[in-house]
């Protein structure tokens, strides 16, 4: 009976020592999986602080021989100027990012917490809209906008970023994990849908309302195809459409580029790094429900 206790407490031993070694492996791994996915960045900001001649020498130079800053000023107060384009990327994004969240946020409920004939039918057939590329819907849009007189203005880009799918979709499943017995508790009080939906769904859904908010303006942030069609004049210009003042008649300005660039991802990187565990639980909690 000892010996049996004794060549089962070596298993469990030599088992737990494979599963921690395994671990360490898969972390290795995964870290540089990582680092290898990180290297392009790494480019990106080392360029931004050299000269123009070190920019192609082979193999990389990480670390220039000498940091120059007047890239990163020129982005800033130079001829070249991003202020304009800032302002213009966050001014789209933030209108385009509220809009989203209040607007999903309701459709969400209604497919959620009400009830009526074919609301899962007509659900399936809200979602398959996702399967149409967004690019087949340029010429209609285009035609569109040009015919109510928004085409070339921001109203082109903040107008349709108001209405998301894969939003509506995120809200649903995370109102659908929240228990119907609260809005049951509160109908019996008197309070209506739009009661419910202010006092309680809306505060309960927090982290998938941050998360949604969080994706939807890193998604306006990064347009470029709808700020490419749809803005001809260069004052209304965003961040990803002002990096082609660095491509030149003759050349590109790499050096330029890449400062704006990385100038261009630090407010999402900001964001990611506060918000982080928002989108975790939001995207977990929306999982929950299918």
């Amino acid at each position: 009976m000892e010996v049996h206790t004794v060549s089962q407490i070596k298993h469990v031993v030599r088992k737990k020592a494979s599963l921690a070694i395994w671990t360490w492996v898969l972390t290795v791994v995964m870290l540089a999986i990582g680092l290898l996915m990180l290297l392009p960045f790494f480019w990106m900001i080392s360029t931004s602080f050299k000269s123009p001649g070190e920019v192609f020498i082979f193999p990389i130079q990480w670390i220039p021989e000498s940091f120059r800053l007047d890239h990163h000023l020129n982005v800033w107060i130079g001829d070249q100027s991003f202020v304009h384009y800032y302002y213009n990327s966050i001014k789209i994004s933030v209108i385009s990012m509220v809009g989203a969240v209040f607007l999903s946020a309701l459709a969400a409920y209604g497919f959620a917490r009400t009830q009526f004939r074919g609301r899962d039918s007509m659900f399936f057939l809200y979602l398959s809209i996702m399967m149409i590329p967004p690019q087949i819907l340029f010429v209609p849009k285009f035609l569109m906008f040009n015919w109510v007189g928004i085409y070339n203005t921001h109203l082109a880009l903040i107008l349709p970023g108001m209405f998301t799918i894969f939003g509506v979709f995120l809200l649903r499943q995370f109102f659908m994990s929240i228990p119907h017995e609260i809005s049951e508790a509160a109908f019996i009080d008197g309070a209506g849908h739009f009661r419910i939906f202010l006092q309680i769904i809306v505060p309960l859904a927090k982290p998938a309302l941050a998360t949604l908010a969080i994706l939807d303006f890193s998604w306006h942030w990064n347009d470029y195809e709808n700020a490419l069609i749809f803005l001809i004049d260069k004052q209304l210009y965003t961040i990803p459409l002002g990096l082609q003042n660095y491509i030149l008649e003759h050349s590109i300005n790499y050096n330029g580029m890449m400062a704006a660039a990385s100038a261009g991802i630090l407010p999402i990187i900001i964001l990611f790094l506060f918000a982080q565990r928002y989108i975790i639980q939001g995207v977990a909690n929306s999982a929950v429900k299918g």
